[in-house]
């Protein structure tokens, strides 16, 4: 009677009781879960004829469009693992990536092939499958996806592969910056018990209409390729951010769900349509990425409308781990107060496992909001560990738990708050500063479009806190403009010591904020780069 927990499960629950629902749209181009059920098998058969076995690897490197969304089912339902690669890295991590992932075959989108084509004599592939891009050149020489798939006959049987819901799902790779990417190995199970936190805590129904508006490749959607899919619901595809875009479809196609980082939220507010758009279908979005600024949050519900969800999570973590749980007694508080509320990280998901703060002794954290401690967790969504790399899985895994490298607090009911990655933690004369903390009063002032707030050196005091902003239009704020301000809004000591002035922040493919790059600048040779 035992039935493996495996997400690929709900694509054959979606096409048995809706197969005339539209499941995805993408552009001009609409599947029924019939048509996409159809799609996916017809991968599967083609791969298996191009050679791919239980217990392979396949890297695929596309945005999100329905060919992203086919690949986790094609491929996984054959047994084999889903490399899925970040479009935005460098030649030399692709091919390190495409390698150490012992990946046999390849399937990317035609207007990021340019890295691939740079590396392709160093690769060990038996094959590329390319999907064509209108207007793209490229020399990859790779099979067209839609003619691969018609080298599978019509209708042909699926082969018959018997799953182990704690074999490889998925391989996902984590950006490296001064060390070489790590390979997370997410099982079939992890990935399958995250999707039913992503469904009950998100509130995913049949109805829903979910925007992919964050990377498909980034822990795989956080599980929302799985999800959408369990409930029936219609996933709409993006292939790039572009608020103006999104705030169009939020209208045209009823959009209900998404999810992205505070810094999409961001660029939604700050958007000029964002004022003269009235979203009727009030979208909830998920959060998460980077603490966002409670500011951020109540822009984000009264100029949209949008309900935002704090969850939290690693890749390491399938990825959610913690949620900022709504209760009926906060909606009697104003409007600051639930904001700074659902700036939190939360409390432990249903489904994930123990997670809790602790002292490098590893004894927990005194509920008070005030003693500060690194973020563990143990449990149904932990990775196996780190592909071919068990220097750094022990590293990172503890006594059972996995150590998520990020400092929080624990208030009085138990919700989680994150002060800082350790590494961005700013210790200067002996006094901790949350970086985060600073940027929350920075994201408050009228002029502050981003901010991020690093660590630069300082002969008296070790290292101190520098704002680096951008700006909105037409600002004229000086340097000592805000400081003063900073000053007036928090203790001496947090406040920035220097003000720079930019055009953009350096960030990953899903928003967030890659600091080491700023800190680069400062701490040349030195650890604190990292």
């Amino acid at each position: 009677m035992f039935s493996a927990l495996t997400p690929l499960d709900w694509k054959r629950r979606a096409v048995k009781y809706y197969p005339q629902k539209t499941a995805v749209i993408d552009g001009e181009k609409q599947f029924t879960y019939k048509e996409f059920g159809e799609r996916t098998d017809r991968l599967s058969v083609a791969l298996h004829q191009a050679g791919i076995q239980k217990g392979d690897h396949v890297a695929v490197m596309l945005p999100n469009t329905h060919y992203m969304l086919e690949c986790f089912y094609g491929i996984c339902q054959l047994g084999a693992a889903m490399v899925p690669l970040n479009y935005r890295l460098s030649a030399e991590d692709l091919e390190y990536i495409i390698q150490h992932s012992d990946a046999k075959l390849l399937i990317v989108d035609e207007e990021f092939s340019g890295p691939i084509e740079a590396i392709r004599n160093n690769l060990s592939l038996d094959a590329v499958v390319t999907v064509s891009v209108a207007g793209q050149e490229t020399s990859l020489h790779g099979v067209d996806y839609e003619a691969f798939l018609l080298q599978a006959p019509e209708n042909a049987a699926l082969p018959e592969v018997d799953i182990d819901e704690n074999q490889l799902l998925t391989l996902n790779y984590t950006s490296g910056t001064t060390s070489k990417p790590k390979g997370v190995m997410l099982t079939h199970r992890s990935n399958y018990l995250n999707a039913a936190n992503f469904m009950y805590h998100l509130g995913v129904k049949h109805d829903d209409v979910y925007l992919h508006t964050l990377p498909m490749f980034h822990a795989n959607g956080w599980g929302g390729v799985w999800a959408i899919t369990a409930a029936g619901g219609t996933h709409v595809c993006l292939r790039k951010v572009d608020p103006a875009h999104i705030l169009d479809l939020f209208e045209s196609k009823h959009i209900s769900l998404l999810c992205g980082a505070p810094t999409v939220i961001n660029m939604l507010v700050n958007h000029p349509k964002a004022t003269e758009t009235a979203i009727k279908t009030r979208p909830r979005m998920a959060t998460a990425g980077a603490p966002p600024a409670a500011v951020l949050i109540h822009k984000a519900q009264k100029i949209l409308g949008l309900d935002i969800i704090h969850v939290y999570g690693l890749t390491e973590t399938s990825p959610f781990i913690l949620y900022c749980e709504w209760k009926k007694e906060f909606d009697s508080k104003s409007e600051d107060e639930v904001a700074t509320i659902k700036a939190r990280q939360g409390i432990e998901l249903a489904f994930n496992g123990e997670t809790k703060v602790v002292h490098p002794d590893g004894k927990e954290v005194s509920w008070n909001g005030e003693e500060l401690g690194e973020i563990v967790t143990r449990g149904n969504v932990v990775m196996e560990g780190y592909y071919k790399d068990s220097e750094r899985t022990a590293a990172a895994i503890k006594d059972g738990w996995f150590y998520t490298g990020d400092l929080a607090v624990t208030y009085p009911d138990g919700f989680i708050e994150i002060r800082d990655r350790a590494k961005d933690l700013i210790i200067s004369g002996g006094e901790n500063i949350s970086s985060t903390e600073v940027e929350g009063v920075l994201y408050k002032h009228p002029d502050v479009l981003e901010a991020a707030v690093i660590s630069i050196p300082d002969e008296k005091w070790g290292e101190v806190p520098k704002a680096i902003l951008v700006l909105r239009p037409d600002a004229k704020v000086t340097e000592e403009e805000v400081m003063t301000y900073c000053r007036s809004k928090m203790a001496h000591f947090k406040a920035p010591k220097a003000v720079e002035f930019v055009e953009s922040l350096p960030k990953t493919a899903t928003g967030k904020l890659q600091k080491y790059r700023l800190r680069g600048v400062h701490w040349k040779g030195s650890k604190k780069v990292n």
